[in-house]
């Protein structure tokens, strides 16, 4: 995919309501769902157990929700840059949705639309970006959510 690149932070208000970015592919791993379980204490046997999974309801061991979810920085920062930017916080999200199993080896990828981009203190910006993340192969997304971000120069 091509990088979007905005200069300043107030180049955004102009992209409000249009898809901003989409990321490159990326594989989840069995290696990287097991340590996001030794990371947050989630062992379903779902996601560690790949024997029994494979024997489970989608035939193979998942990735967690919130693995999933904890990818969309990673789609942000291979989807766009904002060259004016020294730091950006997550400050929340207004909605996740998990549609589909991620199935270990599937690719996932993030497509990025811009909600809204309002002047906050200290020059910065604060953002509201629905987040389709796309599940190669299905015809629902894996998750879907609305995140809201901060921006500085």
């Amino acid at each position: 995919m091509s990088r979007k690149i905005f200069k300043t932070l107030s180049d955004l208000t102009a992209h409000v309501g249009q898809e901003a970015g989409v990321s490159d592919w990326v594989t989840v791993t069995q290696e990287q769902v097991n340590q996001f379980a030794q990371a947050t204490g989630d062992h379903q046997w779902i996601h560690v157990d790949v024997e029994r999974a494979k024997a489970g309801p989608f035939g193979a061991p998942i990735a967690h929700g919130f693995l999933t979810l904890s990818m969309v920085p990673r789609f942000f920062d291979e989807a766009l840059t904002i060259e004016e930017a020294g730091m950006g916080i997550n400050y929340g999200l207004n909605k996740v949705r998990f549609m589909a199993p991620v199935r270990v080896g599937s690719r996932l990828r993030g497509r990025l639309t811009l909600v809204s981009c309002d002047p906050i203190d200290n020059n910065g910006v604060q953002m509201v970006w629905d987040v389709v993340v796309e599940l190669e192969g299905s015809a629902k997304p894996a998750c879907v959510a609305q995140t809201v971000s901060r921006r500085y120069p």
